[in-house]
Order: structure tokens, then sequence, then C-alpha cells
């Protein structure tokens, strides 16, 4: 008489538990890299303080993407020097920086890197008519 060999198996009673365990380690040791968005510290919620208009330096960016300080046109690449300038002049100027609604998000950055270069603490971001 014949001995049949038996072929060997895998016991599949336990597949679903391995796959669950595969499943929680890839999803606990996986980061996921979130947006961060712009590193501003923002002000408590309080009062509103009025300020005088020598105190204020306003930048405005069109929706071409143009900027403005104070009403005189300017580069991107300048705005760094301009701001070091009058900042000296009045070390408690504050600039509000005002964009239009179809101006490219890019340029805000840019503009906002380049207060961040001269050391401008006090900006203030204006908000857009609709």
């Amino acid at each position: 008489m014949k001995k049949r060999v038996k072929a060997g198996e895998i016991p599949s009673g336990s597949m679903a538990d391995i796959a669950f365990l595969l499943l929680i380690f890839f999803l606990v040791t996986t980061t996921i890299d979130m947006d961060k968005g712009l590193g501003l510290v923002l002000p408590p919620k309080g009062e509103e303080k009025e300020i005088p208009k020598k105190n204020i330096s306003n930048l405005l960016i069109n929706a071409r993407g143009d900027v403005l300080l104070d009403k005189e046109p300017l580069q991107i690449k300048d705005i760094r020097q301009v701001v070091m300038e009058k900042m000296a002049a009045n070390d408690k100027l504050i600039f509000s920086v005002k964009t239009h609604p179809k101006a490219k998000y890019q340029t805000y950055v840019e503009v906002l890197d380049q207060l961040k270069m001269a050391n401008a603490t006090r900006i203030s971001i204006a908000e857009t008519e609709q």
C-alpha cells in the first residue's frame, strides 16, 4: 500500500489577523506631510486700538501682482531695502498688507517673506473687499 504524502498547507485561519496587524503597523509608522501654511504669530483677541496714520505704511498687491508701497510702485526684490529704511526712520511703523482677491498667492508669500527678511515684526493683514 502506498502512503500518500500530504502536501504542506499554510494555515489560513490567522491570515486576517496578520493583515490587520500589518495595516496597523503601517498606519502607525507612516508620517503624513501636512501643509504648514504661513508661520505668523497672531495677537490675542482683544480690543482695537486707533493708530496714527503716520505709523501705518500701506503695502498693496493688485490683481496683476504689482506691489505699491504707500502708493509708490515697487519691485518685490526691493521691498526689503525700502522697508528697512522706513523702519529706521520710524520704529513704530506698522506695515498693512492688502491684496486683491485675484492676486496670486505666490506674490503674497513673496511680499511677506521680504517683510520678514527686513525684520518687520509689526505686520497687519488687511481684509479685502469682496
